[in-house]
């Protein structure tokens, strides 16, 4: 088990498991552009890279409204419904 501090709240460590990765990526992923400037910039030459190295793999490209604040639940719930993975991609 690892030990992952949760910022918002140090006075009560949470304890969370780490999610099992899987060996292979297939499927689609979700590439997450939070909205911060050149996010887009640096998730199309992720995109292009993973592309070169995970044939088959579909790409779909998310944006947050702002960096400022949580991704709405309407958001996650298409990226949860259409994706297998999800890399978010920041830059400023």
């Amino acid at each position: 088990m690892t030990t992952i501090l949760d910022p918002t709240d140090e006075r009560v460590p949470v304890e969370r498991s780490i999610t099992p990765r899987p060996e292979v990526i297939s499927g689609a992923v979700a590439l997450l552009d939070i909205s911060k400037p050149r996010g887009n910039v640096l998730i199309d030459r992720l995109q292009e890279q993973l592309a070169e190295r995970l044939p088959g793999v579909t790409f779909n490209r998310y944006a947050k409204p702002t960096f400022t604040k949580p991704a709405p639940d309407e958001l996650r719930k298409q990226i949860q419904a259409e994706n297998d993975f999800v890399i978010e991609a920041l830059a400023d």
